[in-house]
């Protein structure tokens, strides 16, 4: 039942079968309907040549005959008419041509070995009066025992010759010329035989071929379905939530059309396949992120319940401890809304809410307003903070703002994680693609374990010291984001003890997008 359903013409496979089919079907009927007309015109022109061949040859011997029956070439020359009233045949040309009813007459002779035709043969008295007919004998073709597959044909042949009467020029004037009308007819030839045969292997020929093609087209309809029967198949898979189908791509004796159609569909299905990992991803960051938020605001918030609890006990009494409670309470309330301001900022560009203000700016502009904005805290740690600036101007685009952000997080990192007495130092280097920042320090730098994740949110690594401790683990998530959407690539190199160097390339070309 599937075969037959997939045969029928409402499938594209019974249609491409059903069209190649009826093409051939179309191209045969032409050729069986139009080939046996040609043939039979030119079988019937070759007989009518090989008539008028005989028909030449025929007349040559009649005319031989003739000249010898009325002595051409005697002394005693026969007139061909005679001078009667009316005017008649000689006896000795009637005796030459023959009878018809004589079988060895020279004209049933002619008619049997040379003709193989009817043979009409008349006299007349001369060319201008052919009507005239002085002598005429009919013999009909009938051989005794026909070839196998001769038939009489419709064709015939005329051709007329003039004979000088040789008597008459015996007296003074004109000799006068007899008109002799020669035509076959009917001949029996194997013309209807032969474009019988000829139709009959035609029409074998043609119904093998049809047999061949319709067997050609299942196969071709096949093998141009097929893919795109794959393709359904791999579709259908991947609509059921298949996410490794994927469409064999034939290489070499492949349509380019169909191999193209399954490139495109697999890198769809990459794209799609990347698209819902991309999702589950960003499903378990934000379940992840969400478990960590919650972390994160159960330290400052048990705090804070706890100083409630013990200024309600009693702990207000005494000013000395009220005092210590609520510079704690603000210490915390402060890193609650530290915490709130990063989130707000770090969403807002994972969503890209906020668009780059590119400008042609110097880069410079930004390292400096940055360093300035950090000296009152390096001063306050005893860190030196160093600035290195290339004497030229640095102009490409960017924006200077989130440039600024992202270089506070950074020095403000390198100055918390640096002791007394060390440096950090901020460069700004220009390459041919566009412009790198530095921040190196000399401070307790970052273990190889740690590295990889040190771009991951609320992350302060495994052993929490006392400044990583206060942070709140979204600096570096939030200076990742921003150079994303400048296009450019954020890099840390760190050995424990001799501090952190952090890079960031910015291209000389911006897009105007948001961080993928």
């Amino acid at each position: 039942m599937t075969f037959l359903r997939r045969l029928l013409p409402f499938s594209l496979r019974g249609r491409l079968i059903f069209a190649f089919t009826g093409i051939v079907i179309f191209a045969l009927a032409l050729v069986v309907v139009a080939l046996p007309n040609l043939l039979d015109g030119y079988f019937l022109q070759q007989e009518q040549k090989n008539l008028d061949i005989r028909a030449v040859a025929v007349q040559a011997l009649l005319e031989f005959q003739l000249q010898s029956a009325l002595g051409l070439n005697t002394d005693d020359p026969q007139p061909i008419v005679q001078a009667t009233q009316p005017a008649t045949i000689a006896p000795g040309v009637a005796k030459a041509m023959g009878e018809p009813t004589d079988s060895q007459s020279l004209i049933s002779s002619v008619t049997t070995l040379v003709a193989q035709a009817d043979l009409d043969l008349s006299i007349s008295s001369g060319p201008a009066h052919p009507d005239q007919v002085l002598y005429r004998v009919t013999v009909a073709y009938a051989p005794d025992v026909p070839t196998p597959g001769q038939e009489q044909d419709s064709i015939s042949q005329t051709s007329t010759f003039t004979v000088a009467d040789p008597w008459w020029s015996q007296f003074p004037g004109t000799v006068p010329v007899r008109l002799v009308t020669l035509r076959l007819s009917s001949p029996y030839d194997f013309r209807a035989d032969t474009l019988r045969s000829v139709l009959g292997v035609l029409l074998t020929a043609a119904a093998a071929a049809l047999l061949v093609a319709v067997l050609a087209s299942i196969l071709l309809a096949d093998r141009l379905t097929n893919p795109i029967r794959r393709l359904t198949r791999a579709s259908r898979a991947l609509g059921e939530g298949d996410l490794a189908s994927r469409v064999a791509v034939e290489a070499g004796g492949g349509s380019p059309e169909i191999g193209e159609l399954a490139t495109t569909f697999n890198r769809m299905a990459d794209r799609l396949t990347e698209s819902i990992d991309l999702i589950r991803r960003d499903r378990d960051r934000s379940r992840d992120f969400l478990a960590d938020v919650s972390h994160e605001l159960r330290t400052p918030i048990a705090a804070l319940r706890t100083f409630n609890e013990l200024l309600q006990e009693g702990a207000a009494e005494d000013p000395l401890a009220r005092r210590e409670f609520l510079e704690a309470s603000g210490q915390q309330i402060e890193r609650l809304d530290w915490l709130a301001t990063n989130l707000l900022e770090l969403s807002k560009l994972d969503s890209g809410l906020i668009a780059l203000d590119l400008r042609p700016d110097d880069l410079r502009a930004a390292v400096e307003a940055a360093v300035q904005q950090a000296e009152p805290a390096a001063r306050r740690k005893g860190v030196d903070l160093v600035m290195r600036l290339p004497p030229e101007p640095v102009r490409q685009r960017h924006d200077p703002q989130r440039i600024g952000q992202v270089l506070s997080n950074l020095i403000g990192n390198a100055i918390k994680f640096t002791p007394r007495g060390g440096t950090a130092t901020v460069s700004l280097e220009t390459r041919p693609d566009g412009a790198r920042l530095l921040v190196a320090d000399t401070g307790v730098g970052i273990t190889a374990e740690e590295l990889p994740h040190v771009f991951e949110r609320f992350y302060r690594g495994t052993q929490v010291s006392e400044e990583r401790a206060s942070g709140s683990g979204l600096g570096l998530s939030i200076v990742h984001s921003i150079v994303d959407m400048h296009g450019g690539r954020v890099t840390v190199e760190s050995q424990p003890g001799q501090g952190t160097t952090v890079a960031v390339e910015l291209p000389r070309e911006v897009a105007q997008s948001s961080p993928s």
